[in-house]
């Protein structure tokens, strides 16, 4: 019986070349490939270790090669590998009561694949229970410049960023965008000292410049993740949810990012005190080890969907959503997460990096630091005194830098033209004291090492380093 040879690093980067369309790129002829990953750190073919700084992408929470995980999987496929939402399943059932409980309020739980998945689901609710309940106009969406909520017609609609949408549009109609609320570039010319929340009394102004009878929601994330790491002024969740509430429009949090112990907290909304309408979420649902997405929905929008007549009921299916194995994946997770103590440990991450970089902000060339839960941005910029972003070169070279010593960092890249100015960090939450002392002395080292006279860099500013 012939065995399959191993294929060594040439060949496998010739099959690349010829055969994968890598994402968010212009075709990379040298990607890093991956080979395996164990706690905070993957491995290349060529042996090399590096700290993944960015979980993945915003998404291994509990950090990789769990074995309890793969175990769950498995036995899982073994004993059930597929069964249509439509009926039921038992770690389906299992997991939407779970994730009752994170959530800390009664919801329905739709299950998807993906977080543009999970906020198509959003909007359709959103529509239709309006419609449902006698204002069958309200059918438009307002979210925030810079945010992201997805690749779909719909969700990249939602997106406030001209970069991702550039030679797709029309997208889905409906949305409008509001200013985001920058602290550092506030856009209505106020410090955080001085703030009226502008920004949030933005949102009321869009919904009576556009009608309220005809919004049917507002969605954010908690904060502003791929667009920026824009943590709001404390007050602006608050606030936005009075507005919503004031005029009827439903409010939809997305948590694909925040959510799962980034924050600090279960979910992101949590550290405002606010109960949204439709939670959105994936990710950090079960940690990527396998596709799953949620959409949570409160017990009174779901009761709309209970009347009677031939389409009262909400007629969308997702052949994988809530599939059995990834529910029991998301089950093992949050297991995980809760008996490890991960989502405190994630705040505690977030605190050091406070504590230890904050000298950074003497760096002629970083004007903003800003960290929610571990998630943290550090905004880059030319000079301090008028804040111009970071030439593209400066920000390429400092992520290679951070590579080249072993750290994996990201950035906000296809944004918005001009803006791909801040570095993204946001590292499993079973990152070891160690881990973190890796990472916090990573930075410091390469912003001390590379002074503002050599902070010009021979990189390809267009070379993916995300």
């Amino acid at each position: 019986m012939e065995t399959d040879t191993p294929r060594g690093k040439e060949e496998l980067l010739e099959l690349d070349r010829k055969y994968v369309w890598h994402h968010m790129t212009a075709h990379n002829d040298n990607p890093m490939i991956v080979a395996s990953g164990e706690g905070s750190w993957v491995t290349d073919v060529d042996g090399q270790r590096y700290l993944d700084g960015m979980s993945g992408l915003w998404c291994v929470n509990v950090g990789h090669g769990r074995k309890e995980i793969a175990e769950a999987a498995a036995q899982q496929m073994m004993t059930l590998a597929y069964a249509t939402m439509v009926q039921a399943h038992i770690p389906s059932i299992e997991l939407a009561a779970k994730l009752n409980k994170w959530l800390e309020g009664e919801y329905r739980i739709f299950f998807s694949n993906s977080g543009s998945d999970a906020n198509e689901v959003a909007f359709k609710i959103a529509r239709q229970y309006h419609h449902q309940n006698g204002n069958p106009t309200k059918h438009k969406f307002i979210s925030r410049h810079r945010a992201y909520h997805g690749n779909s017609m719909g969700a990249l609609g939602a997106t406030g960023q001209s970069q991702r949408k550039l030679k797709y549009e029309p997208l889905g109609v409906g949305f409008s965008h509001v200013p985001p609320p920058y602290c550092y570039r506030c856009p209505f010319g106020q410090t955080k000292d001085s703030c009226s929340l502008q920004c949030a009394k933005a949102i009321e102004q869009a919904i009576v410049w556009e009608g309220p009878d005809s919004v049917a929601g507002v969605i954010v994330e908690p904060t502003i993740t791929g667009g920026g790491m824009i943590v709001p002024h404390e007050g602006y969740l608050p606030m936005v949810s009075q507005i919503c509430k004031k005029y009827n429009v439903l409010l939809i949090v997305d948590e694909v990012i925040c959510g799962f112990g980034r924050s600090g907290k279960k979910f992101g909304h949590h550290n405002y005190g606010v109960k949204p309408d439709i939670v959105t979420m994936a990710k950090g649902l079960t940690s990527a080890y396998s596709p799953l997405s949620a959409t949570a929905v409160s017990a009174e929008l779901y009761a709309t969907f209970q009347q009677a007549g031939p389409t009262s009921h909400f007629r969308h299916i997702n052949t994988f959503g809530g599939n059995p194995v990834s529910c029991v994946v998301a089950l093992k997770n949050l297991e995980i997460l809760e008996n490890e103590g991960l989502v405190g440990r994630s705040a505690d991450i977030g605190n050091a990096f406070r504590a230890r970089l904050t000298p950074l902000l003497e760096h002629p060339h970083v004007g903003d630091i800003r960290i929610f839960g571990s998630a943290m941005g550090i905004e880059l910029v030319e000079d301090q005194g008028t804040k111009e972003p970071a030439t593209p070169e400066r920000v390429a070279q400092l992520i290679a830098a951070c590579k080249s010593k072993g750290l994996l960092i990201g950035k906000n890249g296809d944004t918005v033209q001009g803006f791909a100015n801040i570095l993204t960090l946001s590292p499993p939450f079973s990152s070891t004291d160690q881990d973190v002392e890796f990472i916090i002395e990573t930075l410091l080292s390469v912003f001390q090492t590379t002074p503002p006279e050599r902070m010009m860099s021979r990189v390809d500013p267009a070379a993916d380093y995300d």
